[in-house]
């Protein structure tokens, strides 16, 4: 089937995925706790922030900064900074990605926002803003982050049971880069998932104007 695109390269008319995509992302995705030995590569770690990269934050400033840690030796030196009931998990994975936001990414806002690069200058004398805007944006990529590693076939296990001193002392030195999240990735193991637990349903959450 031909799709329509306007002058710009964009699809006139959005198709929703499948029912096979949504269950792969949202509704039988899950939080796994153990993993296979199954290696998850460097293309795919690369491919999943490439997915990733795409979707929006404000003002294009796209904060989140990612560390992928695959190496004996670097997995040592983060299993050592996770909670106890996490280092184990991670230890396993085949896989972990520690998730940061840059407290610099306004040096970017040239390249990225190019039609609007006095918000570099704007944010630099306003720490406040600069920090609510990476912090706020750094969360919302790392939500788009799990659904690419989903997308690509694979397991993810986020986590915020860390030392982030630790973790941060240990690979981020400089300060410029501050740790949010740790994800491990790879392939389901025995015994992945905790028992599925309840959502709130729509006439908890959702109201009508």
């Amino acid at each position: 089937m031909t799709t329509s695109l306007t002058a710009e390269g964009f699809p006139t008319h959005l198709a929703p995925i499948d029912e096979a995509a949504q269950a792969a992302l949202f509704t039988q995705a899950r939080t796994v706790n153990s993993f296979t030995d199954t290696p998850v590569s460097e293309e795919e770690l690369s491919a999943i922030w490439e997915l990733a990269k795409w979707a929006p934050t404000a003002a294009n400033t796209q904060p989140m900064r990612v560390l992928f840690v695959r190496t004996p030796e670097g997995k040592e030196r983060l299993v050592k900074h996770m909670a106890e009931g996490n280092a184990a998990k991670t230890a396993s994975a085949p896989a972990t990605a520690v998730l940061a936001v840059d407290t610099r990414f306004h040096e970017h806002i040239p390249h990225l926002l190019p039609f609007r690069p006095e918000m570099k200058d704007a944010l630099e004398a306003n720490e406040e803003m600069r920090t609510g805007l990476g912090t706020y944006n750094a969360a919302l990529q790392a939500g788009y982050f799990i659904l690419a590693v989903r997308a690509h076939g694979l397991a993810a296990g986020p986590m915020a049971g860390f030392d982030k001193d630790g973790i941060d002392q240990e690979f981020f030195p400089d300060g410029r880069w501050r740790s949010t999240l740790v994800v491990n990735i790879g392939h389901p193991g025995e015994r992945p998932w905790f028992a599925r637990l309840p959502r709130l349903e729509a006439d908890s959450v959702v109201s009508w104007a």
